[in-house]
């Protein structure tokens, strides 16, 4: 392990990059930024080796190896499904040292996965970034309003909890066993945030809009804006009013659209919605009803004439049907007897 370079401040460290996507070169840029040294970065593609030359200039590109032997501490910035076999084979490989430092950036993972670096007596540490990233260097600009999930063993918790400080956000704690639920919560707000703004768009380009962006950002970004503050008080919409004959609508035009995964996303949604918005007693227990009848899996209900009755104006009935009645549920509906309010 390389020794503490006399030109820096005390307290300093040697760093190494395993992985120079726009994550680790993000990071490893803050942290070069706080004074520490950057000593190696490991980049296979072009645009990782790009990314390594514009945000880590002057840092050697090495081979994984050699940068664990040179770091004092290591950045592990790779994806999920590679970070266990790579700590794994470097532990194998004799290469993690005895009081060095090993930080994963993984948000599904806490330190558990590091347990073959902490057997060769090195400190784990599980830093995940809160924010998604360009691989630029606005990302750095975008850390001081960001927040880091830290795990670690208590006795070494200040310490990644310093460096997320160093590098300009805010670290908050999350134990080992909720990690796979944080980051399923981050992924659900981010990750499915973006298939939404795109299959709307999609939606709207298709219809011979243009510049979908242009109608879709002032009210997603007024609607995020709004939930973060207000949280679910600032639903709107057909859901939260009740409106069935506007969702029956909605499901109309969706299945009559060649967008399959789009429909099925509306429908998802859109029933999560009303559950929510009946257990907080925005939608009354009939409101409540007719739109998850309209948003059931299958044929969506047939619609009903204009009438007093239901919220979504199908009439009330005044009894149960009788089993051999017309309409009866329990049986087709006989052709040469006069239909129920929906024609059958």
């Amino acid at each position: 392990m390389a020794g503490t370079d006399a030109s820096r401040r005390p307290g300093r460290l040697g760093v190494g990059i395993v992985g120079a996507g726009r994550v680790g070169s993000v990071l490893g840029a803050a942290l070069r930024s706080a004074g520490h040294a950057v000593v190696g970065v490991s980049a296979v593609s072009e645009g990782s080796r790009e990314r390594a030359e514009n945000l880590l200039p002057g840092v050697p590109v090495l081979e994984i190896p050699d940068i664990i032997e040179r770091a004092e501490l290591v950045l592990l910035a790779v994806p999920d499904d590679a970070l266990p076999d790579l700590v794994e084979g470097l532990a194998r490989l004799g290469a993690w040292q005895a009081g060095q430092l090993v930080v994963h950036t993984s948000g599904r993972y806490g330190t558990a996965v590091l347990a073959p670096a902490r057997a060769a007596g090195a400190i784990p540490l599980a830093i995940h970034p809160a924010m998604t990233f360009t691989g630029l260097s606005l990302d750095l600009g975008r850390l001081p309003d960001s927040m880091f999930g830290v795990t670690a063993p208590s006795a070494v918790l200040p310490i990644a909890q310093a460096l997320v400080v160093e590098m300009g956000a805010e670290p908050v704690v999350i134990e080992e066993e909720s990690r796979p639920l944080y980051h399923a919560a981050l992924a659900h707000a981010s990750n499915h945030l973006v298939t939404i703004a795109a299959q709307s768009a999609q939606l709207l380009a298709d219809l011979g809009v243009q510049q979908p962006d242009r109608l879709l950002g002032p009210l997603m970004k007024a609607s995020l804006e709004n939930a973060l503050s207000s949280g679910e008080g600032a639903l709107t919409g057909p859901v939260a009013r009740g409106d069935a004959g506007t969702v029956r609508a909605h499901r109309a035009a969706l299945d009559a659209h060649d967008a399959a995964d789009t429909r099925q996303a509306y429908l998802g949604m859109a029933r999560a919605t009303a559950l929510r918005a009946l257990e907080r007693g925005v939608l009354t227990p009939a409101q409540g009803e007719a739109i998850l009848a309209i948003l059931a899996d299958g044929p969506p209900s047939p619609e009903a004439p204009d009438g007093p009755g239901t919220p979504d104006g199908r009439p009330q009935s005044d009894g149960p049907p009788r089993p051999n009645g017309p309409g009866a549920p329990d049986g087709p509906p006989r052709p040469d007897s006069p239909g129920a309010p929906d024609g059958r």
